[in-house]
């Protein structure tokens, strides 16, 4: 048997405050691992090439092609390490510990190389005001590893709640996904037109970059490590339909902020309720309905009953499920 003996809590506490220096570090790290995935990658649309997932470790690319065959890069929550994995059997690690972006990203840079996995890309950060280039970033050199863990667990616990959410959709729907810009995993559906061209105005990132992920109608929601004193869950439409801010959304601490421009549940709120998937799955569907009502989005066309299978293999005579194959 490996690991702890004890089931760790499925909501964990971890309050902004208390890992902001962590963050902020963790936060250039996976922007250094999502320009790596983006230079190895064809777009695909909305940027989805990009992203990374949730693993039961931690944080994955999944498998990046390079000529050779293909490569990934994992975040190891559990064991604090980065773990590079090539097709031809070959791994390198890089240890997650208090260190400044400019030594995490030579050695990343190393151990690819290493591997014969050449690393060129843009070597600055996007979406932050301050953008240092990696190679000269010593101020940000902190690693918690304790809250590194909890992060991660608060994304699994997210994560698992919106991989449901996502089922009842059967339009076009992003994968549950985190995107290493804004440092928030998130879940996107779109109604199937196109939408307004995008002004841009993301700090230190070309207004190109939003127009493309933009480029459709759609209702996103996610979760973000700030916003809140343990964080948030956001949910938002672009374009926003008119009377959006005012639908009625829940669960009741459930509240549209005006300066972000979106719905915002506080983490806690949801970690302290009686059911948190429950709470969750209410503000996820009920934000929903205030952008697909409003933006007249077809929802008989878009919408579908996960568990349709279930029904469908039920055998009539026991309403019980019948096996795989039969």
């Amino acid at each position: 048997m490996t690991g702890s003996e004890t089931a760790p809590e499925p909501w964990p506490v971890l309050r902004v405050d208390d890992w902001t220096p962590t963050r902020e570090t963790l936060h250039m790290w996976t922007q250094i691992i999502g320009k790596i995935r983006l230079s190895h990658t064809p777009l695909v649309n909305h940027w989805w090439q990009v992203t990374f997932y949730v693993s039961p470790r931690g944080l994955t690319t999944s498998a990046i092609p390079h000529p050779a065959g293909c490569f990934d890069i994992e975040f190891d929550f559990l064991d604090h390490r980065l773990h590079i994995r090539s097709s031809d059997g070959r791994s390198r690690q890089v240890a997650l510990e208090p260190k400044p972006v400019a030594a995490f990203y030579a050695e990343t840079v190393a151990a690819l190389e290493e591997l014969g996995i050449p690393v060129r890309i843009e070597a600055k950060p996007n979406e932050v005001e301050l953008a240092i280039p990696f190679a000269d970033d010593y101020e940000h050199r902190s690693y918690d590893a304790a809250a590194a863990t909890l992060f991660w667990r608060q994304l699994l616990a997210a994560d698992r709640v919106m991989h449901e959410f996502r089922a009842r959709f059967i339009g076009k729907v992003s994968p549950a996904h985190f995107f290493w810009g804004a440092m928030d995993l998130a879940c996107t559906r779109f109604s199937g037109r196109a939408a307004p061209r995008h002004p841009g105005g993301a700090p230190n990132c070309g207004d190109w970059v939003m127009i493309e992920g933009y480029s459709h109608e759609l209702s996103s929601c996610g979760f973000w490590p700030g916003g809140g004193s343990e964080g948030a869950f956001y949910a938002y439409a672009y374009p926003e339909p008119a009377g959006f801010a005012e639908h009625p959304v829940g669960p009741r601490e459930a509240f549209y902020s005006r300066e972000n421009g979106q719905f915002l549940l506080p983490y806690e709120a949801v970690r302290t309720a009686p059911t948190p998937e429950r709470a969750l799955l209410e503000f996820l569907e009920t934000t929903y309905e205030a952008a697909a009502d409003l933006g007249h989005w077809d929802r008989a066309a878009l919408e579908a009953d996960p568990d349709r299978w279930k029904h469908k293999r039920r055998a009539p005579e026991t309403g019980t499920p019948r096996p795989p194959g039969e």
